[in-house]
């Protein structure tokens, strides 16, 4: 995540900001990644840092992309072989073409929370959205008027996303007499990615990622947060 699927933090910046095009086309150059083959992400940890690959390669041009439903611990229970192995990178260049999923910038979001003329959907666990606890970053809480959808209601039981049809339900309940547009965000914008995958499989329309997130909000003491 820190080395691959972010650029260095900068003083204003939040936790994982997005990398750049050049460090997208070399990284998935490296893998061997061309426009014409299918690209599966997968973690062992719910889909939360491989949703944030999907994101990325999506954004950056690549539509051949999908999430292993269920992720490693789903491949080995249905006896798929693992290997050691370390794969021979690629010499390529991936031709990048960044932009083509929509993002949204902190002053943006500052305007469009103080006109009401926006919808915050946060993915972090209801403790840290209430400001209970914050192990992570130094300010507890939330922006003020956003909604909580914590990453893992997307998934059953199993581990595995939900049916579109339920997700469509949970969202369309969620959403209901929210203003548009939605926007996606959690801690650093990486289990934000989590919602946005699953608004996509539910068929809404893409919302936009608030990349600097919580860990960016909170740069500006002069920045409101909500408790509760």
């Amino acid at each position: 995540l820190d080395l691959d699927l972010a650029a260095p933090r900068t003083d204003t910046s939040g936790r994982h900001p997005l990398p750049t095009a050049d460090q997208l086309s070399e990284l998935f150059g490296s893998w061997g990644l061309t426009p014409d083959k299918q690209l599966i992400a997968y973690d062992n940890a719910g889909g939360a840092v491989a949703a944030r690959l999907w994101w990325l390669a999506r954004w950056a041009g690549h539509e051949q992309v999908a999430l292993l439903d269920g992720g490693l611990q789903a491949w080995e229970q249905s006896g798929g072989p693992l290997s050691t192995a370390r794969p021979s990178n690629g010499t390529g260049r991936y031709p990048v073409q960044p932009g083509q999923l929509p993002e949204m910038p902190v002053h943006a979001v500052e305007g469009g929370v103080s006109a009401g003329e926006l919808t915050l959907i946060d993915a972090r666990d209801p403790v840290r959205f209430a400001g209970g606890a914050e192990p992570i970053d130094p300010v507890a809480g939330h922006v003020p008027g956003a909604l909580n959808r914590p990453f893992n209601l997307n998934l059953d039981e199993q581990g595995r996303f939900k049916s579109p049809a339920a997700l469509a339900a949970e969202f369309a309940a969620l959403l209901d007499g929210q203003p548009e547009p939605v926007v996606s965000m959690c801690g650093s914008g990486v289990t934000a990615c989590h919602n946005l995958f699953a608004m996509t499989l539910a068929g809404l329309s893409p919302a936009a990622l608030y990349v600097g997130s919580w860990s960016e909000w909170i740069r500006d003491p002069a920045r409101p947060v909500g408790r509760s």
